[in-house]
């Protein structure tokens, strides 16, 4: 009974995350930590003649995203679980995932990710719980309200995945959907040929979760993706009504018809604009279906959603074409027009005669196509909009919505991203995490600001040597990892000079290989000795969007970079540039503990966070890194002289924007660019094809939006202070420790815990219940 009252307590509130994505990656070494299994499991295992790791190996990873956004999501059930929150993460059940990536003669290959190909056993199908879905058709205006007629109905499927808590016996849902065709789709004419073509034509209907789009941080108004995103919101609306209205637990009777309670019972976050379209969908609910006034229904659609955004990049942001609208959700437009036409009323009373501002604020872009602004759409309807760390609030205030922040300045908060440390220290580095356990107990896991107390040990010479000690066994066991899955040889000695990213022009991947082909051309001039007694091994860890084509050329310069410097006798194993395919969770939790040096180079200003830097930094690695996204609280936290810091700020970007950037100058000026620039375009790297990369130096010299030569000088002689440190094992593993101590403020829980107080009005608790066979 005290168990059930805790259940019913819990979930007077209820907070649902609803994300495109969840990168979830394995499940059964995570849910072994969480539970605190993890020793019987091995023992079971080892009494059954096997070995735990085998079974871990044949898991597939559940890759429902591309990158940082739905990595972020999986983290924030792992937080929410472990701070006994009633959550619920929704989203759609992908059949294939981000695609696997081979490298074939040093291209991208994409091939299908059939994850589910021998089912996955961590989901249970809850065919009780199906709901219809429309599109199309056409909307009928009656006095008693609007219809919305001649529809196509899917249904969405639900799958539960469990989320356990960290040892405090809760475990939330993650509940994806899954499209299907209803037995009735168009079997209207019953002659045979129709009859075969009706049922193959259920697959239509069924490609709505066939595959997760492989953009990231870009923009592709396709029709399919508009469906899935209406798909996932109104399936989870109304499982979210339904639960509001069954009060009692473990009842199904409607008990609760007075909506305006919606807002104290349940907070609805937007994982960026994707889930956006829930704001036009609980009005039509609330309106055409409740029958409830628009004001009243506006009220509570306000105070019930919250949005965060996750991009300040133009391409990024989602604006639909009205056309398209109007032809798949006919009724949403009509409410979107609607929500426009009093967001403008409101506007042009507070601003009389300010026409530019109607214009910029509008949800409706004019001009051309007519397109909806999505990220618009959010912040009119949402009572919190929030940026991902401090700087990208900052500039999400200052320009991309100024105008709204102006009129209503009390919904802009900072929520900073963070990671979960179950995952990411005591499951991916369980040797890290003994070390600092020893020296602080164990309660840092749930409480990761503990960290700080390893400060009153940076100068203490076992704690030095335990720490270097586990790195180089993670070093050994990554290198022994790469020789065979990958048939690379690396020395494990080297330094581990590690950017893992989605590969795109913000990220700068071009200029960590101007820096590895500078390297390369000074073997002569240094005679090999001086230089190259410190080791640099670039491991590059990149995905690209097979419809990204700037992308794939990065690519294939990394691997055509790697060809050359990775054959040259000169360079022997003093110097290896690793492409390694097919990232992704799996791989990081290998590659991450093993790292020396973290690469955050983007140019300040265009990463919104980051939480990969937050990665490497709990597991020993030391940054080199813009002041951008969460870099720059990463300096705060750790002490600035802890990071290699260089490059512009975003002032000095902005400076450099209004006096206009010339690549051509810093060409001339830095011989060593030069000779790397015109190496690059003049084949050496691509002997077979001298032009191969004509236009990678095109764009590099004369349409280059994130300024690569700009910072180059800078950081080849931030490079040069990495290696000049690197050869003082204790100095750098000082600068280590401070890292760790300072990754606190980066854990997930920290973050949720804010969301929850700040935004969803709810109390965060480290209380453990009593499990359900606990007698006492």
């Amino acid at each position: 009974l005290f168990f059930f009252n805790n259940v019913k307590k819990i979930c007077l509130y209820r907070v649902y995350y609803i994300s495109l994505e969840f990168y979830m990656g394995r499940t059964l070494q995570n849910t072994m930590v969480n539970l605190g299994l993890e020793n019987a499991c091995d023992e079971a295992m080892y009494q059954l003649g096997l070995e735990m790791e085998e079974l871990e190996d044949m898991e597939e990873d559940a890759g429902l995203g591309n990158g940082g956004l739905g990595r972020l999501a999986a983290c924030f059930l792992d937080s929410m679980a472990s701070l006994g929150l009633a959550a619920y993460g929704y989203g759609i059940r992908y059949e294939f995932g981000i695609f696997n990536q081979k490298i074939v003669n040093g291209w991208q290959v994409e091939e299908a990710d059939d994850w589910l190909r021998y089912g996955n056993p961590w989901e249970k199908a809850r065919p009780e719980y199906m709901r219809p879905v429309h599109f199309y058709g056409r909307t009928e205006h009656h006095p008693d309200g609007v219809k919305w007629v001649d529809t196509q109905v899917v249904l969405a499927l639900p799958y539960d995945t469990p989320i356990p808590g960290y040892r405090n016996n809760i475990v939330n849902t993650m509940r994806l959907w899954s499209a299907k065709a209803p037995c009735e789709f168009n079997l209207k004419d019953f002659n045979v040929g129709g009859y075969i073509q009706a049922v193959l034509d259920r697959n239509l209907a069924e490609n709505i979760s066939r595959v997760l789009y492989p953009n990231d941080n870009f923009f592709e108004g396709k029709e399919l993706r508009l469906k899935q995103e209406y798909f996932v919101v109104s399936a989870t609306l109304q499982d979210i009504i339904r639960r509001f209205k069954v009060s009692k637990f473990g009842s199904r009777e409607i008990a609760r018809t007075d909506f305006s309670k919606l807002p104290d019972k349940v907070a609805i976050q937007l994982n960026d604009t994707h889930p956006a379209m829930a704001i036009p969908e609980l009005m039509r609910v609330l309106v055409d279906e409740e029958k409830l006034n628009w004001e009243t229904a506006w009220d509570i659609c306000v105070r019930t959603c919250a949005y965060t955004n996750h991009t300040v990049l133009p391409e990024a942001l989602e604006r639909w074409p009205v056309e398209l609208f109007a032809h798949l959700l006919p009724r949403h437009l009509e409410i979107v027009y609607e929500i426009n036409r009093r967001h403008l009323e409101v506007i042009a009373a507070k601003y009389p005669g300010d026409v530019d501002r109607l214009r910029r604020m509008s949800l409706i872009e004019e001009g051309g196509q007519k397109r909806i602004n999505m990220a618009h759409l959010c912040i009119v309807g949402s009572h919190a909009v929030n940026g991902v760390a401090q700087i990208h609030s900052d500039i999400l205030k200052a320009t991309v919505f100024k105008d709204f922040y102006e009129m209503e300045p009390h919904k802009f908060q900072n929520k900073t991203n963070g990671i979960t440390p179950r995952r990411w220290l005591v499951m991916c580095n369980p040797g890290l995490a003994e070390v600092i356990a020893e020296r602080i107990g164990e309660d840092f896991i749930r409480d990761l600001d503990q960290l700080r107390n390893l400060i009153k040990f940076v100068n203490d010479e076992a704690f030095i040597r335990d720490i270097a000690k586990v790195k180089q066994e993670n070093k050994m066991k990554f290198a022994v990892h790469l020789e065979e899955h990958y048939k690379v040889k690396i020395n494990p000695n080297s330094m581990f000079d590690v950017q893992v990213k989605r590969i795109h022009e913000y990220k700068r991947q071009l200029l960590n290989c101007l820096h590895i082909i500078t390297y390369y051309n000074r073997k002569d001039a240094f005679k090999m000795l001086r230089l190259f007694n410190v080791v640099s091994l670039t491991v590059a860890l990149l995905q690209a969007a097979p419809g990204y084509h700037t992308a794939k050329m990065i690519i294939r310069l990394i691997t055509a970079i790697g060809e050359v410097v990775n054959n040259d006798p000169v360079v022997g194993d003093r110097l290896k540039v690793i492409f390694l395919e097919n990232y992704r969770v799996t791989l990081a939790e290998k590659g991450i503990p093993a790292a020396d040096l973290s690469e955050q180079i983007s140019t300040a200003g265009t990463e919104a966070s980051g939480t990969g830097n937050m990665k490497f930094m709990l597991n020993g690695a030391l940054t080199i890194g813009t002041m951008d996204g969460a870099n720059v609280e990463m300096a705060e936290e750790a002490g600035e002289e802890n990071l290699f810091i260089f490059g512009m700020r975003v002032d000095d970007v902005e400076a450099l924007d209004k006096r206009g950037y010339h690549a051509e100058e810093y060409y001339n000026r830095l011989p060593e660019l030069k000779q790397a620039i015109d190496q690059i375009a003049g084949g050496f790297f691509s002997p077979k094809q001298p032009d191969l990369f004509k236009e990678i130096v095109n764009m590099l010299m004369h349409h280059d939006r994130f300024k690569v030569f700009a910072d180059y000088e800078d950081y080849i002689k931030c490079q040069e202070k990495v290696n000049a440190l690197y050869k003082n094992p204790k100095e750098w593993t000082k600068k280590v420790i401070y890292n760790i101590a300072g990754c606190g403020k980066f854990s997930s829980d920290r973050t949720i815990a804010q969301y929850a107080r700040e935004i969803w009005g709810v109390e965060p608790t480290l209380e453990k219940i009593p499990a359900p066979d606990d007698k006492h």
